[in-house]
């Protein structure tokens, strides 16, 4: 990462949210196999509390998992926990379970009391960056925490409490495991973040390239604002046509339309997560109507903002 970096990754780390979350405590003896199918647009995350298990994505990597093992799977690719390769795989969605809290619930795959139980705590979830979202797209199908440990030990406590709340089962157990897991899955992207991203190439080298982070920062600061390419430019300190070549070789876009798309993912959030009125947020990002606001959010959304406000789940279906 360069030195000028740091402003524009705090932008996206703001931006995240892990919302939607729906978590299992599934134990289970081998010989077991669990199937995740793809969950596209929700992130996967799996804790090993207990025991081993194998993990095995749909493109065939595989990964060994023990105790103390999590795992994070931003895009939603399908994959299956086993006991061993040759175990038969069962869709999650099969297994009878039984609601623990309004977060959690639990899965017992026939536990066998002669062998040593696998208990893995997982869940599925809503995975945003708010303005930031195309980069979820460039992370890799799996992020590991025990790639991270050495350089973020404040992960260490927070595995062993997991650990302890999925084990013991105190009282509130499944309501404190679902918040510490949200916070293992936030230092997991971090991690891949901060670390620079890996090998990830594309939308990265927005994050690599100092003169591009000044101007899309100023940009998802000031998302109101009316940005013209020679403004972004002298944000950059590049002339017009070296910053609009540079921009669309990074992004795969151009500035005027990844300021609009940057503004209906803001939209979004402002209307379905934080519940502000739909003429509040169409001033907010810059609209003179509200009329023109709507005529720019069903182009790029696909449906009025509106129906933002008819698809917010109930507690009841969260």
């Amino acid at each position: 990462m360069t030195a000028h970096s740091p402003d524009l990754i705090s932008e996206l780390l703001r931006g995240m949210r892990l919302s939607g979350v729906k978590y299992r405590r599934i134990e289970a003896s081998a010989p077991f196999g669990v199937a995740f199918h793809q969950a596209s647009g929700r992130a996967q995350f799996h804790f090993v509390s207990h025991g081993t298990a194998l993990l095995r994505m749909e493109s065939g990597a595989t990964f060994a998992l023990g105790g103390g093992d999590s795992l994070f799977i931003p895009n939603g690719n399908a994959h299956v926990l086993l006991s061993d390769e040759q175990a038969e795989v069962t869709p999650v969605n099969a297994f009878p379970s039984e609601a623990i809290c309004n977060t959690v619930c639990a899965i017992s795959c026939e536990p066998c009391p002669e062998r040593e139980n696998t208990v893995i705590f997982s869940g599925c979830m809503d995975f945003e960056l708010g303005g930031m979202q195309p980069l979820i797209k460039a992370m890799p199908e799996v992020m590991l925490v025990s790639r991270l440990m050495s350089t973020w030990p404040e992960i260490h406590p927070l595995l062993a409490a997991m650990e302890r709340e999925s084990m013991t089962r105190q009282v509130g157990y499944a309501g404190i495991l679902a918040r510490l897991a949200d916070v293992v899955a936030a230092l997991i992207v971090r991690g891949w973040v901060e670390a620079g991203c890996g090998k990830a190439a594309g939308w990265v080298q927005v994050l690599r390239d100092p003169r591009l982070s000044r101007a899309i920062y100023a940009m998802h600061q000031q998302p109101g604002v009316n940005w013209s390419v020679a403004d972004l430019a002298r944000e950059a300190g590049t002339s017009r046509s070296v910053f609009a070549e540079r921009f669309l070789s990074a992004t795969g876009t151009t500035p005027a339309k990844y300021l609009s798309e940057l503004r209906m993912r803001l939209a979004v959030q402002y209307i379905r997560h934080e519940h502000q009125p739909i003429e509040t947020v169409a001033l907010r990002l810059g609209y003179g109507s509200l009329a023109a606001f709507s005529r720019a959010f069903k182009r790029i959304v696909g449906h009025a903002p509106g129906a933002l406000r008819e698809s917010i789940p109930s507690a009841e279906e969260i």
